[in-house]
């Protein structure tokens, strides 16, 4: 019987290993994604407690933008760490399924050697040389059986570590949702009413209305733009020398890059840009304002002029901010997307829940943004720079 149970052992540890043990002073994947998502709930947390100086603030656009963005951008990153996080946590359970067997023989094999006394195992009914043999042979398992349980406490706790986060997570993001959304509403009253803004022409909404009833594409109408004359005046900065540096102006996911078909094979000449319900817009740089409003199927466009020549064109939006004529800096935010976000009790589990499963999983709306020059398309790739925040479509 003792034979039978020191043979037990031999094979629960000649197996190949579970898990490898932890390696000493390392941060573990999950208590790194762990580190980032907290790093990321922080800025949430400073964000949202900045509402109440922004509401007081001499300007509240600028004031309210910056609360909504670090918000925004918060989330991202949160998203990214709970994703991760995720991902390693799904990544132990498979190797906890794929090796369910073994993990049985080294569990059988621990709990059959805590219970038996180590002065009766090492009784031989074959004398003193054969219980020395077998005193050899469990110096040599136990510390094989540690490792292992080692290395299994180890990922156990990667795991406690991750539902822990995902918890704290949804608890935190649930009590935050009402400041964010106050935020949104009084922006878009403050935007509304902002009277300081400089204007570059007056406003000539009867051309413009003839241009938007009579064009029957977004290029018709955008040509149509900029071949009307009006002086933007001199240039506001060189934007022709800001190739390649742009910010986004919204944060999300490219989901579908330049001319590149969708499923219907309809493809666009600009990007398609997948975001949260109720995302903030902003210019990516100094801009006049060309159009704002509705057009075809379009939703709300928003047409800018960063400089004689060319357009900046965002199609989507559910709200715009400004008047055709207004100067905006870069950074002005020009309009919120639409959708609907979950009510306060159930965002953050649905959040976690949506970060989990990656892509594009909880970005609902999509904004569609287009640069021109002339009559000619450009690719926003050769302007604009992707961020860890904001990037390609994960896969």
């Amino acid at each position: 019987m003792r034979m039978r149970l020191v043979l037990a052992l031999c094979a629960a540890c000649a197996a190949p290993a579970v898990l490898a043990p932890p390696a000493v002073a390392q941060t573990s994947p999950a208590n790194q994604a762990v580190a980032d998502a907290e790093a990321a709930a922080a800025l949430l947390r400073a964000a949202i407690g900045q509402l109440a100086q922004a509401v007081s603030a001499d300007d509240q656009v600028v004031a309210l933008t910056e609360v909504i963005r670090g918000y925004e951008l918060g989330l991202s990153a949160l998203r990214d760490g709970l994703r991760q996080a995720s991902a390693r946590e799904a990544e132990l359970r498979d190797r906890f399924e794929a090796q369910r067997g073994q993990l049985s023989r080294v569990l059988g094999a621990m709990t059959a050697l805590q219970q038996s006394p180590e002065s009766t195992m090492l009784l031989h009914p074959a004398g003193a040389l054969a219980n020395a043999r077998t005193g050899m042979i469990l110096s040599g398992i136990t510390p094989g059986l540690r490792a292992e349980a080692e290395a299994l406490q180890a990922d156990l706790d990667e795991i406690a570590t991750v539902r822990e986060l995902q918890a704290n997570a949804a608890g935190m993001l649930g009590s935050g949702l009402d400041s964010v959304q106050e935020a949104r509403r009084l922006l878009a009253s403050a935007a509304g009413d902002r009277s300081s803004m400089p204007t570059r022409f007056a406003e000539d909404p009867q051309e413009l209305q003839e241009l938007r009833a009579a064009a029957e594409s977004l290029n018709q109408f955008a040509t149509g733009i900029s071949s009307m004359e009006k002086d933007v005046g001199p240039p506001m900065e060189d934007f022709e020398g800001a190739q390649g540096s742009l910010p986004l102006p919204v944060v999300g996911t490219i989901l579908r890059p330049y001319d590149e078909p969708d499923a219907a094979g309809v493809s666009r000449p600009g990007w398609v840009i997948a975001t949260a319900p109720a995302a903030l817009v902003q210019t990516p740089w100094p801009a006049t304002i060309r159009y704002r409003g509705p057009f075809l199927d379009y939703g709300n466009v928003m047409i800018a002029e960063p400089a004689r020549g060319y357009l900046l064109i965002f199609a989507g939006l559910s709200q715009v901010f400004g008047e055709v004529g207004d100067v905006l800096k870069a950074g002005d935010p020009i309009g919120l997307m639409g959708g609907t976000e979950a009510p306060a009790q159930e965002f953050g589990s649905q959040f976690v829940s949506d970060a989990a499963r990656g892509a594009e999983a909880g970005r609902s709306e999509t904004l569609y943004l287009e640069l021109r020059r002339g009559n000619e398309t450009l690719d926003p790739a050769d302007w604009f720079v992707l961020n860890p925040v904001v990037g390609p479509q994960e896969d």
